[in-house]
């Protein structure tokens, strides 16, 4: 061994018979191309994530602006009737036909509010609910109502299924008036 020349080139025997050191190499390359093509497919699944998180949010946005399309379609005709009844009224100087066309329109408008599940909140000779009433008086009852009933509603409101659109305005008891 002590004669035998140093060959730093060629590969150690044990090395040499299977090939061992080439399959390696292979094997690592073969884990990088794995690898670059799993961040290719990460990229592009982001990619198109973000593409739906735009798309949705488009989509989201247009629905919310064209979301009152229908009632808006349902409260045109209450919007003609109210012109025509303006234009009967100019042409005949009737008051009566101004009272019936004014009815026709109030009772068209409710009908399309009921279809939308709008519907008054009864407030009169209730007692006050601070859910669904706003108190913006208190008066001695003539009548001898009980303490916080309702005895005159100021401005209607209205609910939306189990919501509140605008609560009632009214005027509470506040006891008997004095003799």
């Amino acid at each position: 061994m002590s004669g035998d020349p140093i060959d730093l080139v060629s590969e150690p025997e044990e090395m040499r018979e299977g090939d061992s050191l080439q399959e390696p190499l292979s094997e690592v390359e073969q884990l990088r191309l794995e690898l670059e093509a799993a961040k290719n497919r990460t990229l592009r699944a982001l990619a198109d994530l973000e593409n739906y998180r735009v798309r949705i949010n488009r989509q989201m946005e247009e629905e919310k602006k064209y979301a009152n399309i229908d009632i808006m379609r349902d409260l045109l005709p209450v919007w003609d009737n109210i012109g025509r009844a303006l234009e009967a009224v100019s042409a005949t100087r009737n008051l009566d036909s101004l009272v019936e066309g004014v009815q026709m329109v109030y009772t068209l408008f409710l009908e399309v509010l009921e279809k939308y599940h709008c519907e008054k909140i009864e407030a009169l000779l209730q007692p006050f609910d601070p859910n669904v009433h706003a108190s913006v008086a208190q008066i001695p009852s003539v009548e001898h109502h009980p303490v916080n009933t309702v005895i005159e509603e100021i401005q209607t409101g209205f609910r939306l299924f189990d919501r509140v659109v605008r609560p009632s305005q009214v005027v509470l008891a506040n006891g008997s008036a004095p003799e």
